[in-house]
């Protein structure tokens, strides 16, 4: 008689952030990560990706896995499938958003705000004077999406997604110190992104809650998966939430050592497929039992 044997896989879900972690220097998925992705789905374990990025602008790096998932995209504001269904939006209220761009008033050059859209106006700002230097790729690839309105309150017409600062590390950290006196802590939630090698911050603003790690513990309580079956992989502030919440963090060899101190498990770098890495170290662990 055959006997069955039942492979027990030690993590259902996979969380994993994009730019940083699945993408390598060159912004491509090496094909050593996008195999050990494509295995980890065909045993079972569903990958869901998590960005900062907007859905759109999200949604290729996604095709290229050439299987059906699930994105969090703008850092936890929307989750939808790659046909457009949408489960969740978290939008930050327009007349938060108002009090936000009065606040941050020295800040108007390093400011977008999105919207939900796939249209023109679905990014908007008032120049792009202090935004080409640190962001100029991401501008190029999204011209379609901008529109420029003076002043950015007018755009306010409807909830947007999330208000952005971009610009050097040294003048985003001059705007975090902003944020944190301008008195509205209790209505939004502040992520910070940073490439040191670029000298690039980004300063995401979004409703107050909101977050990778919220929109990955949502998602796993709905597809009825408990949180040490969850497995996460970030490079960057705004993955801590996320990499709190998984019951298997991984962060990436070139994640910060301020991100190092939370003993989190150390995967490869993004340029030695350090995806792939922590994927199989994981998966290793299956077990196999009658």
């Amino acid at each position: 008689m055959l006997k069955l044997q039942i492979v027990t896989l030690p993590i259902r879900l996979l969380a994993v952030d994009i730019d940083g972690t699945l993408l390598n220097p060159e912004f491509q998925i090496s094909p050593a990560d996008l195999a050990a992705l494509r295995r980890a789905h065909t045993k079972g374990v569903e990958i869901i990706l998590v960005t900062g990025r907007r859905h759109t602008f999200a949604l290729p790096i996604a095709q290229q896995l050439a299987f059906d998932l699930w994105m969090i995209s703008s850092n936890g504001a929307i989750t939808r499938s790659l046909t457009g269904e949408t489960f969740h939006r978290d939008l930050l209220p327009a007349d938060t958003c108002r009090k936000l761009c009065a606040a941050m008033r020295e800040f108007r050059g390093n400011t977008v705000i999105t919207f939900d859209s796939e249209s023109h106006g679905a990014i908007v700002l008032e120049h792009m004077n202090e935004l080409n230097a640190s962001i100029q790729r991401w501008l190029e690839k999204n011209m379609q999406y901008i529109d420029f309105v003076i002043p950015i309150e007018r755009s306010l017409t409807t909830d947007p997604v999330q208000a952005m600062f971009c610009g050097s590390i040294e003048r985003m950290h001059r705007a975090l110190a902003t944020l944190a006196s301008s008195g509205l802590d209790e209505v939004i939630t502040v992520l910070r992104t940073e490439y040191p090698v670029r000298d690039l911050c980004m300063i995401d603003v979004l409703n107050q809650g909101c977050s990778k790690g919220h929109a990955v513990e949502r998602w796993a309580h709905h597809r009825g998966v408990p949180r040490e079956e969850v497995m996460a992989i970030g490079d960057n502030y705004n993955d801590i939430e996320m990499l709190a919440f998984a019951g298997v963090p991984f962060i990436m060899g070139n994640a910060s050592e301020e991100l190092r101190r939370n003993g989190w498990a150390v995967t490869l770098p993004n340029d030695q497929n350090g995806v792939a890495a922590a994927i199989e170290q994981v998966l290793g662990r299956s077990r196999v039992g009658a």
